[in-house]
């Protein structure tokens, strides 16, 4: 463990945050008291064991008064300094963050090997904001860092075939229910085959069966596809991430400026060409799913973010699809 904690806006402290209530000032401690890790759980991690549900046991920051403030669950290899980090969880609290061991084994994977022993770094990191009457302040609080081992399973998966591109489907707890987003073109019906059972799979009147033909779609981009080889069905949904705005070439109208997928990491991106004014991200060119806000703050229906002209290359990380949140960076070239 290393007993080093970050915090930022050092200069800041010991503000006098005057807002008041009941006619009380509240005072900030000259050094709060920063979040913790209290407790760990055990990350040996195994496909069979993919829907029990994990439990990270953490303290919230103390800054001297009862505040509010965003936490997030971070991990990273270890002795990077979190150069690099992946958000696991984001919760407004820490004192427990919990998730299955299927859908940490899948993030994880994105940085780390599968079916070996990583070392890594966990920690907690807090935001919170003040509002002293000239402005909101933003402080971070960032635990001590925990190093434990992980060990991570494979994924057995579903390749596509015919894509265009090459791609696949996982099953997170090898239980034959295999999802995950794909790239699809119109132009280009494709099959599904087992690389394990070298079984391929195809469409009979909208059910999943062997030796079946080529599924298809109506309009090309990209979709959350689903399959069960057990019950023989499958799904294919829409799952078009893009930015709409006035800074966008097609301003406020569709279609959006559609994001690509990187597997790996998790994220979505776009390289464009940008004006002055504003963006948000929405799903589907529609506006039931759209994010703004701030950069490290993504939420549903949150505000427009301004950019000034210049060519720009965004990413996007969905923390919660369900939620709607997520975090992004704008970074002009």
């Amino acid at each position: 463990m290393k007993n080093k904690i970050y915090i930022l806006f050092i200069g800041l402290l010991g503000l006098l945050v005057s807002c008041e209530k009941d006619g009380e000032q509240i005072v900030m401690l000259d050094n709060p008291i920063a979040p913790t890790i209290a407790a760990m759980p055990n990350l040996t991690l195994e496909r069979n064991n993919g829907t029990d549900v994990l439990e990270f046991v953490g303290t919230n920051v103390d800054p001297g008064f009862t505040a509010s403030a965003k936490y997030f669950l971070e991990a990273n290899v270890a002795g990077t300094d979190f150069d690099d980090p992946i958000i696991i969880l984001s919760d407004v609290q820490a004192n427990s963050f919990k998730i299955t061991v299927s859908d940490l084994n899948g993030i994880l994977l994105k940085k780390f090997p599968a079916d070996a022993v990583s070392s890594v770094d966990f920690r907690i990191r807090a935001e919170l904001v003040t509002d002293g009457g000239t402005g909101a302040e933003t402080f971070e609080y960032t635990s001590a860092t925990t190093t434990a081992n992980v060990t991570l399973y494979g994924l057995p998966r579903l390749n596509l075939l015919n894509s265009g591109i090459d791609q696949k489907i996982e099953s997170a707890l090898g239980n034959g229910d295999y999802t995950g987003f794909v790239k699809l073109d119109a132009t280009m019906p494709f099959t599904l085959v087992d690389p394990d059972a070298n079984i391929e799979y195809g469409d009979n009147a909208g059910a999943l069966a062997v030796d079946g033909s080529g599924i298809s779609v109506a309009e090309s981009g990209w979709y959350n596809l689903s399959a069960n080889t057990v019950d023989l069905t499958y799904s294919v949904n829409a799952y078009m991430i893009g930015l709409i705005g006035s800074a966008t070439p097609n301003g406020w109208n569709t279609p959006d400026q559609k994001m690509d997928y990187d597997a790996k990491t998790g994220t979505w991106s776009i390289t464009i060409d940008l004006v002055d004014g504003e963006i948000k991200f929405r799903k589907n060119d529609g506006w039931a799913w759209n994010l703004g806000g701030t950069p490290d703050n993504l939420i549903g229906d949150g505000p427009n973010l301004a950019v000034s002209a210049g060519n720009y290359t965004i990413t996007l990380t969905i923390t919660d699809d369900t939620a709607k949140t997520g975090t992004c960076t704008i970074v002009k070239n």
